[in-house]
C-alpha cells in the first residue's frame, strides 16, 4: 500500500466517508452506501471505507512530459501494453 492510502486509512478511522469520497467521488453509489452504513454505526462505515481503500489502491500516473520516458499503459492485471 502506498503512503497516501495509509493516510486515508488514518482518516477513515475517524471519519469513514472522507476516504470514500476521495476515492470514488461525491455522486457515487459507494459514497452513498458508506453514508448509510455510518448512520447504522461507525464500525460498518469504517469497514466499508477500508474495503474501498484496498479495492482502489493509489496508482502513480506518468504524463507524456513528466513520466518515465515510455508510453506504457498498465492494465488492471499489471501487464504493460
Amino acid at each position: 500500500m502506498h503512503a497516501k492510502d495509509w493516510f486515508l486509512v488514518l482518516i477513515g478511522f475517524f471519519i469513514p466517508p472522507i476516504p470514500v469520497f476521495i476515492k470514488r467521488g461525491f455522486f457515487s453509489a459507494d459514497f452513498l452506501i458508506n453514508i448509510l452504513l455510518c448512520l447504522l454505526g461507525v464500525i460498518p462505515g469504517m469497514l466499508h471505507s477500508f474495503y474501498i481503500i484496498s479495492l482502489y489502491p493509489y496508482r502513480e500516473t506518468y504524463s507524456a512530459l513528466g513520466g518515465d520516458g515510455h508510453n506504457n499503459r498498465v492494465d488492471d492485471y499489471g501487464s504493460t501494453h
